[in-house]
């Protein structure tokens, strides 16, 4: 089982960047689908991917269709949508022999209606109040994908890490060390 963020024509090479961080921490792939709004080095993707771009498998893909041409029959691929009335958590994600791809559409236009219409039962939604018009990219990539390894048992990611000045490690940061009220009554 592989998970893979997918970008369709991103323009911001921040998000970009955020997302290829994510990517690194939680060993997904990133497909990226060309044109991208930026040069693929552009300063400010690599400054918001820090120094973690040699631990991503970026892949390239010429157009919508090259990509779709790399899936596999037993691949499962979601389109991520405001769109969509089927909610993200609702999809079980655990299938041991089949790879995930999360497809996240342009910044300012989302992804093609055509394209969401061929694949309409391939659509979820972040929940998300009227307030605004959607989720900043990089947010809904890592709420998207965190719910799909929580799912999968966090696979070959740590879920606990001792640090040599840790903290949170009994010795430090001992119970008589902070007196506060954890919502009892007085």
């Amino acid at each position: 089982m592989t998970n893979h963020v997918v970008l369709y024509e991103p323009v911001m090479p921040a998000n970009t960047g955020n997302i290829a961080r994510t990517c690194a921490g939680t060993n997904t792939v990133l497909d990226l689908i060309e044109p991208l709004g930026f040069q693929i080095d552009n300063k400010r993707m690599k400054r918001a991917g820090l120094d973690y771009w040699d631990k991503v498998d970026v892949r390239m893909h010429d157009d919508l269709d090259a990509f779709l041409k790399t899936l596999k029959p037993t691949d499962e691929m979601y389109l991520i949508s405001k769109f969509s009335s089927k909610n993200y958590v609702d999809v079980d994600y655990t299938d041991a022999d089949k790879d995930y791809y999360f497809v996240f559409g342009k910044e300012t236009t989302g992804l093609p209606e055509t394209f969401m219409r061929e694949y309409y039962d391939r659509n979820l939604r972040i929940p998300m109040s009227d307030n605004i018009r959607c989720y900043n990219l990089s947010n809904s990539v890592a709420m998207v994908l965190l719910e799909a390894l929580r799912q999968q048992g966090f696979p070959n990611m740590e879920t606990t890490h001792h640090y040599e000045n840790d903290k949170l490690k009994d010795n430090y940061n001992r119970p008589e060390r902070y007196e506060r009220n954890l919502g009892k009554d007085n």
